[in-house]
Protein backbone atom coordinates (compact mmCIF):
# COMPACT_ATOMS: atom_id res chain seq x y z
CA UNK A 1 0.00 0.00 0.00
CA UNK A 2 1.17 3.57 -0.61
CA UNK A 3 2.17 5.67 2.35
CA UNK A 4 -0.40 7.81 4.12
CA UNK A 5 -1.41 10.71 1.93
CA UNK A 6 -0.50 14.35 2.60
CA UNK A 7 -2.95 16.21 4.82
CA UNK A 8 -4.12 13.17 6.75
CA UNK A 9 -4.24 12.86 10.50
CA UNK A 10 -5.75 10.85 13.37
CA UNK A 11 -8.86 8.73 12.90
CA UNK A 12 -12.01 10.83 12.88
CA UNK A 13 -14.58 10.09 15.60
CA UNK A 14 -17.14 7.60 14.30
CA UNK A 15 -19.99 9.97 15.01
CA UNK A 16 -18.45 12.56 12.66
CA UNK A 17 -18.03 10.26 9.64
CA UNK A 18 -20.53 10.91 6.84
CA UNK A 19 -18.93 9.36 3.77
CA UNK A 20 -19.03 5.58 4.13
CA UNK A 21 -16.89 5.05 1.03
CA UNK A 22 -13.98 7.14 2.37
CA UNK A 23 -11.22 5.73 4.60
CA UNK A 24 -11.51 7.89 7.72
CA UNK A 25 -8.04 6.89 8.89
CA UNK A 26 -6.32 8.14 5.74
CA UNK A 27 -8.70 10.98 4.83
CA UNK A 28 -10.26 12.25 8.07
CA UNK A 29 -11.24 15.67 6.77
CA UNK A 30 -12.90 14.12 3.72
CA UNK A 31 -14.69 11.32 5.56
CA UNK A 32 -16.34 13.67 8.03
CA UNK A 33 -18.16 16.91 7.56
CA UNK A 34 -16.88 19.91 9.52
CA UNK A 35 -18.89 20.99 12.53
CA UNK A 36 -21.98 22.97 11.70
CA UNK A 37 -21.57 26.72 11.20
CA UNK A 38 -25.00 27.88 10.02
CA UNK A 39 -24.06 31.49 9.29
CA UNK A 40 -20.98 30.58 7.26
CA UNK A 41 -22.84 27.86 5.40
CA UNK A 42 -25.62 30.32 4.55
CA UNK A 43 -23.08 32.85 3.27
CA UNK A 44 -21.41 30.20 1.10
CA UNK A 45 -24.76 29.03 -0.24
CA UNK A 46 -25.80 32.57 -1.10
CA UNK A 47 -22.63 33.87 -2.75
CA UNK A 48 -21.15 30.67 -4.21
CA UNK A 49 -24.52 29.34 -5.30
CA UNK A 50 -25.41 32.64 -6.95
CA UNK A 51 -22.03 32.73 -8.71
CA UNK A 52 -22.44 29.18 -10.01
CA UNK A 53 -25.88 30.04 -11.37
CA UNK A 54 -24.62 33.30 -12.88
CA UNK A 55 -21.83 31.42 -14.65
CA UNK A 56 -24.37 28.80 -15.83
CA UNK A 57 -22.42 26.02 -14.12
CA UNK A 58 -25.38 24.66 -12.13
CA UNK A 59 -29.13 24.99 -12.25
CA UNK A 60 -31.05 26.46 -15.17
CA UNK A 61 -28.88 28.34 -17.62
CA UNK A 62 -29.52 32.08 -17.86
CA UNK A 63 -29.39 34.65 -20.62
CA UNK A 64 -28.10 33.37 -23.95
CA UNK A 65 -26.53 30.30 -22.37
CA UNK A 66 -28.19 26.92 -22.84
CA UNK A 67 -27.66 23.80 -20.79
CA UNK A 68 -25.28 22.54 -23.50
CA UNK A 69 -23.34 25.78 -23.83
CA UNK A 70 -20.57 24.92 -21.41
CA UNK A 71 -19.33 22.66 -18.64
CA UNK A 72 -21.72 21.71 -15.87
CA UNK A 73 -21.24 21.10 -12.16
CA UNK A 74 -23.63 18.55 -10.64
CA UNK A 75 -24.28 18.76 -6.90
CA UNK A 76 -25.06 15.39 -5.35
CA UNK A 77 -25.19 16.77 -1.80
CA UNK A 78 -25.67 20.56 -1.80
CA UNK A 79 -25.85 20.79 1.99
CA UNK A 80 -22.47 19.10 2.44
CA UNK A 81 -20.96 21.09 -0.47
CA UNK A 82 -21.87 24.50 0.99
CA UNK A 83 -21.07 23.44 4.54
CA UNK A 84 -17.53 22.48 3.56
CA UNK A 85 -16.98 25.68 1.58
CA UNK A 86 -18.43 27.80 4.37
CA UNK A 87 -16.07 26.22 6.85
CA UNK A 88 -12.88 25.73 4.82
CA UNK A 89 -13.20 27.73 1.59
CA UNK A 90 -11.35 26.28 -1.40
CA UNK A 91 -9.97 23.40 0.68
CA UNK A 92 -13.56 22.45 1.42
CA UNK A 93 -14.41 22.76 -2.27
CA UNK A 94 -11.72 20.22 -3.15
CA UNK A 95 -12.54 17.92 -0.24
CA UNK A 96 -16.17 17.93 -1.33
CA UNK A 97 -15.06 16.62 -4.72
CA UNK A 98 -12.90 13.95 -3.07
CA UNK A 99 -15.96 12.90 -1.05
CA UNK A 100 -18.06 12.54 -4.20
CA UNK A 101 -20.47 15.32 -3.24
CA UNK A 102 -20.20 16.94 -6.67
CA UNK A 103 -19.09 15.98 -10.16
CA UNK A 104 -18.76 17.52 -13.58
CA UNK A 105 -19.06 16.44 -17.19
CA UNK A 106 -15.95 18.59 -17.79
CA UNK A 107 -13.98 19.05 -14.59
CA UNK A 108 -11.19 21.14 -16.12
CA UNK A 109 -13.78 23.25 -17.93
CA UNK A 110 -15.71 24.04 -14.73
CA UNK A 111 -12.51 24.90 -12.90
CA UNK A 112 -11.34 27.09 -15.80
CA UNK A 113 -14.56 29.12 -15.68
CA UNK A 114 -14.18 29.54 -11.93
CA UNK A 115 -10.52 30.54 -12.28
CA UNK A 116 -11.42 33.14 -14.91
CA UNK A 117 -13.94 34.70 -12.51
CA UNK A 118 -12.13 34.08 -9.23
CA UNK A 119 -12.16 37.77 -8.29
CA UNK A 120 -15.89 38.05 -8.97
CA UNK A 121 -17.13 35.10 -6.92
CA UNK A 122 -17.07 36.87 -3.55
CA UNK A 123 -17.82 40.61 -3.10
CA UNK A 124 -14.79 42.77 -2.34
CA UNK A 125 -15.90 43.64 1.24
CA UNK A 126 -16.10 39.92 2.10
CA UNK A 127 -12.76 39.18 0.42
CA UNK A 128 -11.16 41.49 2.96
CA UNK A 129 -12.42 39.12 5.66
CA UNK A 130 -10.79 36.06 4.09
CA UNK A 131 -8.61 35.50 7.16
CA UNK A 132 -11.75 34.49 9.06
CA UNK A 133 -12.22 31.30 7.00
CA UNK A 134 -8.74 30.44 5.72
CA UNK A 135 -6.01 28.92 7.84
CA UNK A 136 -2.30 29.61 7.85
CA UNK A 137 0.18 27.10 6.49
CA UNK A 138 1.38 24.57 9.08
CA UNK A 139 4.76 25.38 10.57
CA UNK A 140 5.72 21.74 10.03
CA UNK A 141 5.62 22.32 6.24
CA UNK A 142 8.49 24.85 6.28
CA UNK A 143 11.29 23.89 3.93
CA UNK A 144 14.10 23.52 6.41
CA UNK A 145 16.57 20.85 5.35
CA UNK A 146 14.53 18.21 7.17
CA UNK A 147 11.20 19.72 6.16
CA UNK A 148 12.15 19.97 2.49
CA UNK A 149 13.14 16.32 2.39
CA UNK A 150 9.88 15.28 4.06
CA UNK A 151 7.79 17.50 1.76
CA UNK A 152 9.43 16.17 -1.39
CA UNK A 153 9.08 12.57 -0.28
CA UNK A 154 5.38 13.03 0.54
CA UNK A 155 4.73 13.74 -3.14
CA UNK A 156 7.47 12.21 -5.26
CA UNK A 157 7.92 9.03 -3.22
CA UNK A 158 4.26 8.00 -3.46
CA UNK A 159 5.22 5.44 -6.14
CA UNK A 160 7.26 5.54 -9.32
CA UNK A 161 4.60 3.28 -10.82
CA UNK A 162 1.89 5.83 -10.01
CA UNK A 163 3.65 8.50 -12.05
CA UNK A 164 4.18 6.02 -14.87
CA UNK A 165 0.40 5.65 -15.20
CA UNK A 166 0.08 9.18 -16.59
CA UNK A 167 3.50 10.44 -17.69
CA UNK A 168 4.95 9.62 -21.11
CA UNK A 169 7.82 7.11 -21.45
CA UNK A 170 10.42 9.81 -20.73
CA UNK A 171 8.89 10.17 -17.22
CA UNK A 172 9.15 13.96 -17.51
CA UNK A 173 7.00 15.69 -14.87
CA UNK A 174 7.02 19.28 -16.14
CA UNK A 175 5.55 21.26 -19.00
CA UNK A 176 6.25 20.05 -22.51
CA UNK A 177 6.88 22.42 -25.43
CA UNK A 178 4.72 21.82 -28.48
CA UNK A 179 5.60 23.04 -31.98
CA UNK A 180 2.48 25.18 -32.47
CA UNK A 181 -1.16 25.73 -31.51
CA UNK A 182 -3.56 24.27 -32.35
CA UNK A 183 -1.40 21.27 -31.51
CA UNK A 184 -0.47 19.12 -34.46
CA UNK A 185 -0.22 15.41 -33.80
CA UNK A 186 2.98 14.77 -31.90
CA UNK A 187 3.86 12.40 -29.11
CA UNK A 188 4.16 13.93 -25.66
CA UNK A 189 7.64 12.43 -25.44
CA UNK A 190 8.72 14.44 -28.49
CA UNK A 191 7.29 17.63 -26.99
CA UNK A 192 9.13 16.92 -23.74
CA UNK A 193 12.39 16.46 -25.61
CA UNK A 194 11.83 19.78 -27.39
CA UNK A 195 11.44 21.48 -24.00
CA UNK A 196 14.55 19.80 -22.59
CA UNK A 197 16.63 20.58 -25.66
CA UNK A 198 15.63 24.24 -25.52
CA UNK A 199 16.77 24.44 -21.90
CA UNK A 200 20.05 22.71 -22.78
CA UNK A 201 20.53 25.20 -25.61
CA UNK A 202 19.77 28.14 -23.31
CA UNK A 203 22.38 26.90 -20.86
CA UNK A 204 24.93 26.29 -23.64
CA UNK A 205 25.31 22.56 -22.97
CA UNK A 206 27.82 20.87 -25.25
CA UNK A 207 30.73 18.45 -25.18
CA UNK A 208 32.71 18.87 -21.97
CA UNK A 209 30.21 21.19 -20.18
CA UNK A 210 30.11 20.70 -16.42
CA UNK A 211 26.39 20.83 -15.68
CA UNK A 212 24.61 20.97 -12.34
CA UNK A 213 20.94 20.01 -12.37
CA UNK A 214 18.84 20.84 -9.31
CA UNK A 215 15.85 18.52 -9.29
CA UNK A 216 16.62 15.23 -11.05
CA UNK A 217 13.11 13.99 -11.68
CA UNK A 218 13.53 10.56 -13.26
CA UNK A 219 16.66 11.59 -15.13
CA UNK A 220 15.58 12.49 -18.67
CA UNK A 221 17.29 15.89 -18.79
CA UNK A 222 20.51 14.41 -17.40
CA UNK A 223 20.36 11.68 -20.05
CA UNK A 224 20.02 14.17 -22.91
CA UNK A 225 22.76 16.39 -21.50
CA UNK A 226 25.08 13.39 -21.19
CA UNK A 227 24.28 12.46 -24.81
CA UNK A 228 25.71 15.87 -25.78
CA UNK A 229 28.92 14.98 -23.96
CA UNK A 230 28.28 16.99 -20.78
CA UNK A 231 29.47 15.87 -17.35
CA UNK A 232 26.33 16.04 -15.18
CA UNK A 233 25.83 16.28 -11.44
CA UNK A 234 22.13 16.08 -10.60
CA UNK A 235 20.54 16.57 -7.18
CA UNK A 236 17.30 15.22 -5.76
CA UNK A 237 15.68 14.71 -2.35
CA UNK A 238 13.48 11.86 -3.57
CA UNK A 239 14.92 8.43 -2.83
CA UNK A 240 12.40 6.77 -5.19
CA UNK A 241 13.37 9.05 -8.06
CA UNK A 242 17.08 8.60 -7.42
CA UNK A 243 16.84 4.79 -7.65
CA UNK A 244 14.96 4.80 -10.94
CA UNK A 245 17.03 7.66 -12.41
CA UNK A 246 20.24 5.71 -11.72
CA UNK A 247 18.75 2.61 -13.33
CA UNK A 248 17.77 4.54 -16.46
CA UNK A 249 21.17 6.26 -16.65
CA UNK A 250 23.00 2.94 -16.32
CA UNK A 251 20.77 1.33 -18.96
CA UNK A 252 21.63 4.18 -21.34
CA UNK A 253 25.35 3.55 -20.82
CA UNK A 254 26.16 7.03 -19.48
CA UNK A 255 26.69 6.28 -15.78
CA UNK A 256 30.27 7.55 -16.13
CA UNK A 257 28.93 10.98 -17.15
CA UNK A 258 26.01 11.40 -14.70
CA UNK A 259 26.26 11.51 -10.91
CA UNK A 260 22.88 11.35 -9.14
CA UNK A 261 23.14 12.68 -5.59
CA UNK A 262 20.61 12.70 -2.75
CA UNK A 263 21.49 16.23 -1.70
CA UNK A 264 19.81 19.50 -0.75
CA UNK A 265 20.51 22.45 -3.07
CA UNK A 266 21.88 24.31 -0.03
CA UNK A 267 24.67 21.73 0.18
CA UNK A 268 25.99 22.04 -3.38
CA UNK A 269 29.67 21.23 -3.78
CA UNK A 270 31.88 22.39 -6.63
CA UNK A 271 31.41 24.93 -9.41
CA UNK A 272 29.89 24.40 -12.82
CA UNK A 273 29.74 25.92 -16.29
CA UNK A 274 25.94 25.76 -16.24
CA UNK A 275 23.04 25.14 -13.87
CA UNK A 276 19.57 23.95 -14.90
CA UNK A 277 16.58 23.69 -12.59
CA UNK A 278 13.17 22.67 -13.96
CA UNK A 279 10.06 23.48 -11.91
CA UNK A 280 11.90 23.06 -8.64
CA UNK A 281 11.71 26.63 -7.34
CA UNK A 282 8.02 25.99 -6.56
CA UNK A 283 9.12 23.53 -3.85
CA UNK A 284 11.62 25.90 -2.22
CA UNK A 285 9.25 28.16 -0.25
CA UNK A 286 9.32 31.96 -0.21
CA UNK A 287 11.52 32.30 2.85
CA UNK A 288 14.22 30.23 1.13
CA UNK A 289 14.19 31.86 -2.30
CA UNK A 290 17.17 34.07 -1.34
CA UNK A 291 19.11 30.93 -0.35
CA UNK A 292 18.11 29.21 -3.58
CA UNK A 293 19.30 31.98 -5.90
CA UNK A 294 22.45 32.49 -3.86
CA UNK A 295 23.20 28.77 -4.19
CA UNK A 296 22.68 28.96 -7.96
CA UNK A 297 25.05 31.91 -8.26
CA UNK A 298 27.73 30.33 -6.07
CA UNK A 299 27.65 27.15 -8.14
CA UNK A 300 28.64 29.02 -11.32
CA UNK A 301 32.11 29.55 -12.68
CA UNK A 302 32.68 33.07 -14.07
CA UNK A 303 30.68 33.46 -17.27
CA UNK A 304 28.40 30.55 -16.43
CA UNK A 305 24.72 30.34 -17.33
CA UNK A 306 21.58 29.34 -15.42
CA UNK A 307 18.48 28.03 -17.21
CA UNK A 308 15.31 27.88 -15.15
CA UNK A 309 11.83 26.61 -15.92
CA UNK A 310 9.36 27.96 -13.38
CA UNK A 311 5.61 28.11 -12.89
CA UNK A 312 4.53 31.66 -12.01
CA UNK A 313 1.42 33.48 -10.81
CA UNK A 314 0.50 37.13 -10.36
CA UNK A 315 2.26 38.91 -7.53
CA UNK A 316 -0.81 39.75 -5.45
CA UNK A 317 -2.13 36.22 -5.89
CA UNK A 318 1.24 34.91 -4.74
CA UNK A 319 1.14 37.06 -1.59
CA UNK A 320 -2.34 35.80 -0.73
CA UNK A 321 -1.38 32.19 -1.44
CA UNK A 322 1.78 32.45 0.66
CA UNK A 323 -0.31 33.31 3.70
CA UNK A 324 -2.91 30.59 3.12
CA UNK A 325 -3.12 26.84 3.58
CA UNK A 326 -4.59 25.69 0.25
CA UNK A 327 -5.96 22.43 -1.10
CA UNK A 328 -2.73 21.94 -3.07
CA UNK A 329 -0.47 22.64 -0.08
CA UNK A 330 -2.55 20.32 2.12
CA UNK A 331 -2.89 17.35 -0.19
CA UNK A 332 -0.45 17.60 -3.11
CA UNK A 333 2.64 19.80 -2.59
CA UNK A 334 3.20 20.48 1.12
CA UNK A 335 5.50 23.45 1.59
CA UNK A 336 5.18 24.50 -2.04
CA UNK A 337 4.59 28.04 -3.30
CA UNK A 338 4.48 29.26 -6.90
CA UNK A 339 6.50 32.48 -7.27
CA UNK A 340 5.59 35.59 -9.21
CA UNK A 341 7.80 36.99 -11.94
CA UNK A 342 8.44 39.96 -9.66
CA UNK A 343 9.66 37.67 -6.87
CA UNK A 344 11.97 35.82 -9.25
CA UNK A 345 13.37 39.10 -10.60
CA UNK A 346 13.88 40.50 -7.10
CA UNK A 347 15.66 37.49 -5.62
CA UNK A 348 17.75 36.66 -8.67
CA UNK A 349 18.96 40.28 -8.90
CA UNK A 350 19.77 40.32 -5.18
CA UNK A 351 21.98 37.27 -5.78
CA UNK A 352 23.86 39.10 -8.54
CA UNK A 353 22.10 37.54 -11.54
CA UNK A 354 20.77 39.23 -14.67
CA UNK A 355 17.73 37.95 -16.56
CA UNK A 356 18.79 37.51 -20.17
CA UNK A 357 15.75 35.57 -21.48
CA UNK A 358 12.20 35.17 -20.17
CA UNK A 359 9.52 33.44 -22.25
CA UNK A 360 6.09 32.13 -21.25
CA UNK A 361 4.28 28.96 -22.38
CA UNK A 362 0.98 28.74 -20.46
CA UNK A 363 -0.90 27.06 -23.32
CA UNK A 364 1.77 24.38 -23.51
CA UNK A 365 1.33 23.47 -19.86
CA UNK A 366 -2.45 23.36 -20.18
CA UNK A 367 -2.09 20.87 -23.03
CA UNK A 368 0.50 18.83 -21.12
CA UNK A 369 -1.84 18.58 -18.14
CA UNK A 370 -4.77 17.63 -20.35
CA UNK A 371 -2.77 14.72 -21.75
CA UNK A 372 -1.65 13.65 -18.27
CA UNK A 373 -5.22 13.76 -16.97
CA UNK A 374 -6.52 11.76 -19.93
CA UNK A 375 -3.90 9.09 -19.29
CA UNK A 376 -4.61 9.06 -15.56
CA UNK A 377 -8.36 8.59 -16.01
CA UNK A 378 -7.80 5.96 -18.70
CA UNK A 379 -5.52 4.06 -16.30
CA UNK A 380 -7.77 4.22 -13.21
CA UNK A 381 -7.71 0.44 -12.91
CA UNK A 382 -3.90 0.41 -12.83
CA UNK A 383 -3.91 3.13 -10.15
CA UNK A 384 -6.31 1.02 -8.08
CA UNK A 385 -4.08 -2.04 -8.47
CA UNK A 386 -1.21 -0.01 -7.01
CA UNK A 387 -3.25 0.39 -3.81
CA UNK A 388 -4.60 3.92 -4.25
CA UNK A 389 -8.18 4.28 -3.07
CA UNK A 390 -11.09 6.20 -4.67
CA UNK A 391 -10.53 9.33 -2.56
CA UNK A 392 -6.91 9.47 -3.72
CA UNK A 393 -7.91 8.98 -7.35
CA UNK A 394 -10.48 11.80 -7.14
CA UNK A 395 -7.95 14.01 -5.36
CA UNK A 396 -5.38 13.41 -8.12
CA UNK A 397 -7.92 14.03 -10.89
CA UNK A 398 -8.94 17.26 -9.16
CA UNK A 399 -5.29 18.32 -8.83
CA UNK A 400 -4.55 17.73 -12.52
CA UNK A 401 -7.75 19.46 -13.68
CA UNK A 402 -7.25 22.34 -11.20
CA UNK A 403 -3.73 22.88 -12.53
CA UNK A 404 -4.87 22.70 -16.16
CA UNK A 405 -7.54 25.30 -15.40
CA UNK A 406 -4.93 27.59 -13.87
CA UNK A 407 -3.00 27.69 -17.14
CA UNK A 408 -6.04 27.81 -19.44
CA UNK A 409 -7.37 30.83 -17.53
CA UNK A 410 -3.87 32.45 -17.44
CA UNK A 411 -4.05 32.57 -13.67
CA UNK A 412 -0.78 30.61 -13.96
CA UNK A 413 2.05 30.71 -16.45
CA UNK A 414 5.21 28.69 -17.02
CA UNK A 415 8.42 30.51 -17.95
CA UNK A 416 11.81 29.52 -19.30
CA UNK A 417 14.44 31.96 -18.07
CA UNK A 418 18.15 32.40 -18.67
CA UNK A 419 20.29 34.11 -16.01
CA UNK A 420 23.85 35.31 -16.29
CA UNK A 421 26.15 36.95 -13.80
CA UNK A 422 26.35 40.67 -13.10
CA UNK A 423 24.27 43.60 -14.23
CA UNK A 424 23.21 44.29 -17.84
CA UNK A 425 25.42 46.62 -19.86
Amino acid sequence: MPSQAPGTGPLAPASAVRRTGVDAGRWPDVARLPSAAPARTAIARHFVGRALDRLALTGPATGARSSAAGPRLTLHDPDAFYRRIGRHGLIGFGESYMAGEWDSDDLAGVLTVLAQHIDDLIPAPLRRLRSLWVSARPAADRNTRTGARDNIQRHYDLSNNLFATFLDPTLTYSSALFPAFPVRFESLASAQHRKIDRLLDLAGIREGTRLLEIGTGWGELALRAAARGAQVTTLTLSAEQAVLARERIAAAGVADRVDVQLRDYRDIEGRYDAVISVEMIEAVGAEYWPSYFTALRRALVPGGRIALQAITMGHQQMLHTAATHTFISKYVFPGGLIPSREAIAEHSAAAGLTTATDNGYADHYAETLRLWRDRFTTNRAAVTELGFDPAFRRMWEFYLAYSEAGFRSRYLDVRQLLFTEGTPR
